[in-house]
């Protein structure tokens, strides 16, 4: 279970690699794809939904269960998880502004990419230094199991649908590190 978190950490780190290089793009003043931009938008939020809320539900209660002093920890990452899904809306509506031909300063818009790019970051690796030592000490086969259960069974296949769909994209995600 634990293999299968740090493999979607690193998937999610990749995916977040390609919008970096198309922040530091835009920054550059080159434009980006923003198509692209929306595929990969959209999929963050997808997997945000399906993945990350059943994740947090499931390991905030267990561990409230099996070890109280994780509140703190679960709670914080909670608000962590609220305010970065808030930021990547607010990146989401900026995209589909941008692809109606609004005007939106693009030095704006950079910058709130690379402060969600930043945030993002942070939470992964909250997540792998704080939930994921708990989870390793606390939870049983029983709980893995049932965490195993709250996983999103088309993950996978909608990353290879994205990336047969964009192969620039595949290939930056391909090209990417593993490392958050």
């Amino acid at each position: 279970m634990l293999t299968q978190l740090r493999q979607d950490h690193a998937n999610m780190a990749r995916m977040l690699h390609v919008l970096q290089l198309k922040q530091k793009a835009l920054k550059a003043g080159e434009r980006p794809n923003f198509q692209l931009i929306r595929k990969v938008v959209d999929y963050i939020l997808d997997y945000m939904e399906g993945f990350t809320m059943p994740l947090e539900r499931v390991c905030a209660e267990r561990l409230q269960e099996v070890a109280a002093q994780s509140a703190g920890i679960t709670e914080q990452l909670s608000a962590d998880y609220r305010a970065l899904k808030a930021r990547l809306k607010r990146l989401s509506n900026d995209i589909d502004m941008i692809l109606m031909d609004a005007v939106i300063p693009m030095d704006r818009f950079a910058d709130d990419l690379k402060s969600y790019l930043e945030s993002h970051r942070a939470y992964l690796r909250d997540e792998r230094e704080l939930l994921f030592p708990l989870i390793r000490e606390h939870f049983n086969d029983e709980d893995l199991q049932r965490l195993s259960e709250s996983l999103p069974a088309g993950a996978t296949s909608e990353l290879e649908r994205l990336q047969k769909a964009y192969p620039e994209l595949y290939a930056e995600f391909r090209d990417a590190p593993e490392r958050i």
